[in-house]
Formats: structure tokens, sequence, C-alpha cells
């Protein structure tokens, strides 16, 4: 039983895909899963490493204040609709799984014309413009942040808050102690967990750089991932009671350490710290589309789990109050640990392959014959 998986540009879109096919796998290894994405995203680097046969076509998103290269994506649809019918009518798929981005939509708008069926997963609180479109003809749609619903169309769609498909914690979590002695920091420290994504974020960086400069509390301890293309600039940082790595892979052992994060506002990144119960400042990057992590950071401190600090409020002064006044606070840190916790859904990749198995068992009167 074939099944397309429709999505990328960027990890957001990529990676909740890739947990869902590796899901459903396991539960049951008659589906084949095959990847659909832009030959510009971060999929062409991503899938070729992957156990998943994948197409790449040549997608390009709507270029909005440089409008004169759209025809770049006027010429990549036409390219990818012929590229689409072709591989269509080598897999016959039961079922396409939309994870979002433009590189989505060349697949679920061939879906629509062909009678195949679509569900979606849409991972942010404010759902990107073909999440929007395409919930009109999707059966169903699985949803990373509840807020989600209010923005997308009602019109037959059935909504299912499952949280993002993340790598869960493990069920015995690792002791914190433990953990900070991995990192060479004191049993009894306290721990901030510094990222910005696989990239970095170079004004977290640069806040965190003077910060540091100045002088953080006397308790505290810092892991801090820069992001592989800023490490250079920031490395030499690196001290006993500040840990600077480029990336954090397994990342485990940094979360298990973590009283608190600063991060930006990705849906996967907030969705692992919920789930791990680490309570998050978080500084959303503000050119996102649809300031999608805006979104996210007030609707998870909306939900008590995370403080919201705009880029453009940012300094090292203003990230050392707010750190100085959760650390002296101790039942607001626990309050906020508590509602991280309460937003958790670790097993959402599951939920979303059983509820995508349960689908594909009912009965469809169309095919994708034309």
């Amino acid at each position: 039983m074939n099944v397309v998986f429709a999505g990328g540009g960027t990890g957001g879109h990529l990676y909740p895909g890739l947990a869902i096919a590796r899901a459903l796998v396991r539960l049951d290894d008659s589906v084949k899963p095959h990847f659909v994405g832009a030959l510009r995203g971060i999929e062409r680097e991503v899938l070729p490493t992957t156990e998943f046969p994948h197409t790449l076509l040549d997608l390009h998103p709507v270029y909005r204040p440089a409008v004169w290269k759209n025809w770049k994506t006027v010429r990549g649809a036409f390219s990818a609709w012929s590229g689409m019918r072709t591989l269509g009518r080598e897999l016959r798929p039961a079922l396409v799984v939309g994870t979002g981005g433009y590189a989505s939509g060349a697949a679920l708008a061939w879906a629509w014309a062909n009678g195949v069926r679509i569900v979606q997963h849409i991972g942010d609180s404010h759902p990107g413009a073909t999440a929007r479109l395409f919930t009109r003809i999707s059966t169903e749609a699985y949803l990373g942040f509840p807020e989600a619903e209010k923005w997308l169309p009602h019109t037959g769609c059935v909504f299912r808050n499952t949280g993002n498909p993340i790598e869960p914690p493990p069920d015995i979590r690792p002791d914190p102690a433990a953990a900070r002695a991995r990192w060479g920091f004191p049993a009894g420290a306290r721990v901030l967990l510094v990222f910005g994504g696989s990239q970095g974020a170079r004004a977290i960086n640069q806040a965190v750089g003077r910060w540091v400069g100045n002088g953080i509390p006397d308790t505290l301890c810092v892991i801090w991932a820069t992001g592989a293309g800023q490490y250079d600039a920031f490395r030499h940082f690196d001290r006993a009671d500040v840990r600077v790595v480029p990336y954090l892979s397994p990342i485990a052992d940094a979360y298990a350490a973590a009283d608190l994060a600063f991060v930006r506002g990705g849906m996967m990144g907030t969705s692992e710290l919920c789930s791990w119960g680490v309570p998050m400042i978080i500084c959303p990057l503000p050119s996102a589309a649809m300031d999608h992590q805006t979104s996210n950071a007030l609707a998870l401190e909306s939900a008590g789990a995370a403080v919201h600090l705009a880029q453009r409020d940012l300094t090292a002064e203003s990230l050392d109050t707010i750190v100085r006044s959760l650390l002296k606070d101790h039942s607001r840190l626990t309050a906020l640990r508590n509602h991280a916790l309460a937003r958790a859904q670790p097993n959402a990749a599951r939920e979303i392959a059983e509820h995508i198995l349960s689908f594909l068992r009912i009965p469809h009167p169309h095919s994708a014959s034309k």
C-alpha cells in the first residue's frame, strides 16, 4: 500500500513526515511511504540518507518581496505537475499526507484532481497558506497546536489534536544530576539550555555572548548550541560553566540536565521541550513565514509553559533580568514546568499513524487512475 508524503523546504515540514512514516511502517509493514519534496529544500540533503524512496521536484515558493522571480514558481508548478502525474501512475497511492510548506502543494493538488484522499499534519499554531488552502479538501488534519484550528476553514475536515511527532523522552527519564555530570557541571547546579535550531540563531548567539561576557548568575551553568555555521565565532566563550557546542546530537542529555531553555519558537523544539518538562524563554524568529514562531510563543505563554521575549526586546540585560527572575522564583519555574508537561504529547507520531491506518481501512470509491 503506497502512501505519498508531501512536504519540506524546511526541517519543520520534513521531519514530522519522517517520524509519521516510520511509525506507520512499525505498525504495518505493508505500508510503503514515498516522499515528495523540492529540489531546493532541506529534503535534498536529508532524504537520500533515509530508508525511504523519494522524488524531488522543481518547486519554488511564491516570491513576495522579489515578485519578478515568480516565473520560477510558475515554471516549477508545470514541471512538478508532470512529475506528479508520472509518479502517480507508477505508485497509485492510497493516500497523500501533506506535512506543509510550498513543497507539498503540487502533490496535494494532484491528489485532489485524481481522487486520492488527503490528510495533513499541521504543526504550527498559525498554519501556513498551503495548509489553509488544502484543509478545504483534506479529510483529516493532525494539529501540533490546538490553537491552529481557529485559523483553518471548517468545511468538513476532521481536526485531531495530536501534537507534533517528536522523538519521545525515554519511559525512564535520565537522572538530572547524572546528566549534569556528563557536561562537567556540579550536581546542584541550575542549567540553562540555549539553542536556535539546526543553523543556530545569530541574534540569540550575540545576546548570549554579551550576557556571558557581562557575567551570568553564580549558580548557573549553560549548555549553548550555536549552530555549526556560527560555532567558530562563539567557541571562545567555552569554559567550565558555559559549554559551547556547534549542535546537540543526541540532545537527550541536554534536555535531562536543563532547568530552563532559551530558544526560538519552532514547533519541533518547543514540542520536545514540553515533553521533557523544560520551561522556555522563547525568542521567535521575526522573519518566519506568517510570523508563526511568534504565534507559537504566544500560545505557549498563554498556556503558562513559556515566557515570550520578542527579538526587538532582546538584549544581554533583558535576558539576564528574565533568567535571574525565574531562578529566584521557584514556584513560577515549577508552574512553567507543569504547564509545559500538560501540553506535552510525546507519542504523537504513533497516534497519527494509528489514525492514518484506521483511515486507510475505510474503503474509498475513487481511484488514482487519471
